[in-house]
């Protein structure tokens, strides 16, 4: 293995597996978040707890056959279950300054994408974990419509079945658009903005003035391309999201918790058997209260074609950092990132996370689209240059 100075990968062998000649793909590598069941490979999840078994990977099949090369797997947040990349084994830093974090869970795929060692890499979202480390790390981060056939998340050890999504991160949207379209079968095209109605999610007291600045930025280039604007709000959605992903996350990781001593890091810990603590009827009032938001964005998109806001709050935090201060406020780091990321997961919808530069460091822009529009989204993204 190379040296791997900011803790980025979990396993890597002398030997690739190697993609398919000729394929679409052939002159491509990736990694695999360490969640991905690959055969002969080891899974641990970043965690030294004992984790439910998990199949081989038909994604990681798929994009083999079409003769992308499989380098090796990547650290995560431990069982994706946070937003740093914090784990059992020293957790990943970023890229851009090593004093900081990658952001999680996906937090090596992220890191092995912006340091160059592949071309993409397999990440899993369920609440922002591919979008906010690519955010924090400086490269595009891509989370399909929940259920794509071209994403299965079968193979994959899980967090949330409700949440869970499998997707790509890669330095810029053109690697993005290419291994989707291999996977589907599609060429992705650049698409005009001239008349897409954008809803910008009105949020500027949820983040750095300096993040909000970037909004404006984005969105005076997209009012250059064409495009009209509107503001639009959208509830923050964790009373609905934290319940369902830390019930379901619970049950995955039954049987550890079973054992007085599981083997998770505490705070990983302490998350699942708070997940384990909820009843039935919390869990059925946190599924009325998606509900409602699947229709509140159902009637957003009546109204607009594409949403866009911030990828994450501010910078990228400091390991030991406990909160982040944003306009309105001191918030709990954990909160200030999924308010902004989650509803997307939960909801199922497209998103795309563009870099930005702020400083030496790097936040993002999130593109949200309605279900099942990933193609076009993804055609939107090619026609912005996201390096600016």
């Amino acid at each position: 293995m190379t040296n791997d100075v900011f803790g980025a990968w979990a396993y890597r062998p002398a030997t690739p597996l190697r993609g398919a000649p000729g394929g679409p793909l052939a002159d491509l590598t990736f990694s695999a978040k360490d969640l991905y069941g690959v055969p002969g490979w080891p899974l641990g999840g970043s965690s030294r707890a004992a984790l439910p078994a998990v199949a081989p990977s038909p994604l990681v099949a798929h994009l083999r056959a079409l003769g992308a090369t499989l380098v090796g797997k990547t650290h995560l947040h431990e069982v994706a279950l946070g937003v740093t990349g914090a784990n059992a084994f020293g957790g990943t830093r970023n890229p851009l300054d090593a004093t900081r974090v990658a952001g999680g869970s996906s937090s090596g795929a992220a890191v092995s994408v912006a340091t160059g060692e592949v071309d993409f890499a397999l990440g899993t979202d369920t609440g922002g974990s591919i979008r906010v480390p690519a955010a924090w790390c400086g490269v595009v981060g891509f989370k399909p419509t929940k259920g794509h056939a071209a994403w299965p998340t079968d193979g994959v050890l899980p967090l949330s079945l409700t949440c869970d999504h499998a997707g790509p991160l890669a330095r810029d949207v053109q690697v993005v658009a290419r291994v989707h379209g291999a996977l589907t079968d599609q060429v992705i095209t650049p698409r005009a903005w001239a008349g897409v109605r954008v809803g910008v999610w009105d949020v500027p007291g949820w983040v750095t003035p300096e993040v909000w600045a970037t909004v404006e930025r984005e969105v005076a280039r997209l009012t250059a391309l064409g495009a009209s604007v509107v503001r639009v709000p959208f509830p923050e959605v964790l009373d609905a999201y934290s319940p369902i992903v830390l019930s379901e996350a619970a049950r995955v990781h039954a049987g550890a918790l079973a054992s007085a001593a599981p083997g998770f890091t505490p705070a990983t810990e302490a998350n699942l058997r708070a997940g384990a603590q909820l009843t039935d009827a919390d869990i059925t009032a946190a599924r009325a209260r998606r509900g409602a938001y699947q229709q509140q964005l159902a009637d957003t998109f009546g109204a607009v074609d594409v949403l866009l806001g911030p990828a994450v709050p501010d910078i990228a935090p400091h390991p030991d950092q406990e909160d982040l201060h944003v306009t309105e406020g001191t918030v709990p780091v954990r909160r200030a990132v999924l308010r902004l990321t989650a509803p997307w997961s939960l909801l199922g919808a497209p998103t795309l996370s563009l870099p930005r530069p702020l400083g030496a460091l790097s936040v993002g822009v999130q593109l949200v689209a309605p279900c099942d529009q990933d193609e076009w989204l993804l055609g939107l993204a090619l026609a912005l240059d996201t390096r600016s």
